[in-house]
């Protein structure tokens, strides 16, 4: 079996990070969930297991990890892992893919989405700022997310650039 616990993979994992559109239903994130464990529990890289977990975070978050050090992800098995994605989004009303999204906490602390320009004009507004909560799916690594690099302030993130005028 090739899913293991997310929190014993190393920190050099490689990592990917996926925002759901929307908080998906109680049922809707079991199916997820369940779904994507069955998925990892099978991944594989030109027949060799990946040593592989999961992370579901804040009802919004699927971060899924790779311990390459056992047996690498190819451009196959990513397309596999995209492709599986893509299949419960559509089943569930869901888009997991969209890296182009700006994730945030709001002032009452929900997660909230939306597209880079909007999220400039949040700042323009003053409705984000530097001290606003983001969320960094670019990370790339397991150690980055354990670092506190998943959550952090805008100000101190790639998202710094989306709230500075020209």
């Amino acid at each position: 079996m090739s899913l293991v616990s997310f929190d014993t993979l190393p920190d050099d994992a490689r990592l990917w990070c996926f925002g759901a559109s929307r908080p998906p239903s109680s049922e809707e994130e079991a199916r997820l969930v369940d779904a994507l464990r069955r998925f990892v529990s099978e991944w594989t890289a030109h027949s060799r297991n990946l040593r592989a977990g999961i992370d579901w975070r804040d009802q919004r978050f699927l971060l899924i990890a790779v311990d390459e050090s056992h047996a690498g992800a190819s451009g196959c098995s990513i397309d596999t892992l995209t492709g599986r994605l893509r299949e419960l989004g559509s089943e569930l009303g869901l888009d997991l893919l969209d890296s182009l999204a700006v994730w945030y906490r709001d002032a009452a602390g929900r997660v909230r989405s939306c597209a880079r320009h909007e999220f400039r004009t949040l700042g323009e507004q003053g409705q984000v700022t530097d001290a606003t909560s983001v969320f960094d799916i670019t990370l790339t690594r397991v150690g980055d997310a354990r670092a506190g690099r998943f959550e952090l302030p805008a100000g101190e993130s790639w998202h710094r650039t989306l709230l500075r005028r020209a």
